[in-house]
């Protein structure tokens, strides 16, 4: 009986192992050697030679101003994009949770943009609301709104606005399939109850619905602030972080010091303020949604 046991571990053992070594290398060196890197004064013209500068590229990211510029613009446009994404795709999945027919047209419909390229995306998005674009086109031309082009791309919110629109509408399908799968595991007998005790639809929503689906809530609210924080593809094309780094977020001014100016120690250290950043803020999503829990 010990040998087999012996015998189980070691199968087990054997089989952990390709995926650990995997981890290992892929993940966590990547991540000890940057922490390394962030330590260090690692630029172009250091290639050879990296001195050590202590916390020198912290204070370099926590005095720069473009850094609190760009920790702002992810900031709002994760604010906005977040819950945009989520209480659309919380509305479009009770909708279709209460038709009987159509369900997967709708649901295939609704899901087309979330595998719609990023890439593509916001090349369209950019062309739209290009200076020469296709939405100031109809402004001037068709409409006769505006008599001049308007410069949507060319300003910080506006720009940022552009991007946000897209990040909302590409998400909506993910939060539909999300919280549709949740309200599919809603006991119909919860419901029924709410009715013999005289609830309307709002009153079941408000006290039925959103306490059953919490935990998917929770879920759905840490990956979206993760993806709003990481935000890369639709400011890179769409704005470019034009004018002036104005409209960029972490990612694109963490790859612009990388590759640009190839200020690696800055960049190393800026990734894990944004790691320290993400970290607090779900620890605050989660605490609230304990409170909420106790209440």
């Amino acid at each position: 009986m010990e040998t087999k046991s012996i015998k189980g571990k070691i199968q087990l053992g054997a089989l952990l192992l390709p995926g650990l070594a995997i981890f290992l290398v892929f993940t966590m060196y990547p991540m000890l050697r940057l922490f390394w890197v962030s330590f260090r004064e690692w630029t172009l013209s250091s290639m050879v030679n990296q001195p050590f500068i202590g916390l020198g590229n912290y204070i370099a990211v926590s005095t720069d101003r473009t850094f609190w510029t760009v920790f702002v613009n992810s900031l709002v446009y994760t604010l906005v994009t977040v819950p945009g994404q989520m209480m659309l795709g919380l509305f479009v999945a009770v909708l279709i949770n209460n038709i009987k027919r159509l369900q997967v047209t709708f649901r295939v419909v609704y899901y087309l943009p979330v595998i719609t390229s990023w890439v593509i995306a916001s090349l369209v998005f950019r062309y739209v609301f290009n200076t020469e674009g296709l939405l100031n086109y109809l402004l001037t031309r068709v409409l006769h709104v505006s008599g001049a082009n308007i410069r949507w791309l060319d300003s910080r919110w506006s720009g940022l606005t552009v991007a946000m629109v897209l990040g909302i509408w590409k998400g909506v399908g993910w939060n539909m399939v999300i919280f549709l799968a949740a309200l599919q595991q809603v006991s119909a007998d919860l419901y029924e109850a709410a009715e013999m005790d005289g609830c309307n639809r709002w009153k079941q929503f408000i006290h039925v619905t959103l306490p059953s689906i919490r935990g998917t809530i929770l879920f759905a609210l840490v990956m979206l602030s993760i993806g709003g924080f990481s935000v890369f593809t639709s400011i890179k094309l769409i704005t470019g972080g034009k004018p002036a780094h104005l409209t960029d977020t972490l990612l694109t001014w963490m790859y612009f010091k990388s590759f640009s100016t190839g200020d690696f120690g800055y960049a190393a250290a800026l990734s894990f303020v944004m790691a320290l950043a993400l970290g607090i803020l779900s620890a605050l999503q989660f605490r609230l949604m304990k409170s909420q829990d106790a209440v």
